[in-house]
């Protein structure tokens, strides 16, 4: 006899612990005072994450500004700033305000727009490289030499005028 009543005791506490759990999950009419409704938590929870959208904004350019006097903008990756000594095959970019930059060129195409003043001179890597420079209101692009050194800006100007790097486009 104590078996039954103890089956029927856990029988109608598993009954009352399902009713209490139906009613605070939503089987209840309305939230109490204080309670988020349950549709209320499936609407946001249906909504999802957000999207990751890409603007090809250049990683880091606030501190690359700061540290080096480069804006580097946009660009799909494939060129990136990189230590003249960590490899060969590098673009070497030379510039009156800068130095000695370089970059390293990966995949098949890449661009980049940045502005770096001043510059004179690249040295191209293995790949077909163009650059589009300004001085005031005009743009010139130049072709680079594959691993050579090639004029540009005021070395490839007449009037010797100051050119700024705009843009770097390479291909294999």
């Amino acid at each position: 006899m104590k078996t039954h009543k103890n089956i029927l005791r856990s029988a109608g506490a598993t009954l009352g612990a399902g009713a209490l759990a139906w009613l605070a999950i939503g089987g209840g009419s309305s939230p109490a005072p204080g309670e988020v409704s349950p549709s209320a938590m499936v609407a946001v929870a249906d909504e999802g994450p957000g999207y990751a959208i890409e603007d090809f904004g250049y990683p880091n350019a606030d501190r690359i500004l700061a540290e080096r006097g480069i804006t580097l903008k946009r660009g799909d990756g494939h060129i990136t700033l990189a230590d003249c000594a960590s490899a060969t095959d590098l673009l070497e970019v030379w510039s009156r305000a800068n130095d000695k930059i370089c970059f390293r060129v990966t995949g098949t195409t890449g661009y980049l727009t940045l502005e770096i003043p001043s510059v004179f001179v690249i040295k191209g890597n293995s790949y077909t490289t163009q650059v589009d420079m300004t001085t005031g209101t005009e743009e010139k692009t130049f072709e680079v030499t594959k691993n050579t050194w090639t004029p540009v800006g005021e070395s490839a100007d007449e009037q010797g005028r100051d050119f700024m790097l705009m843009e770097i486009r390479t291909s294999r």
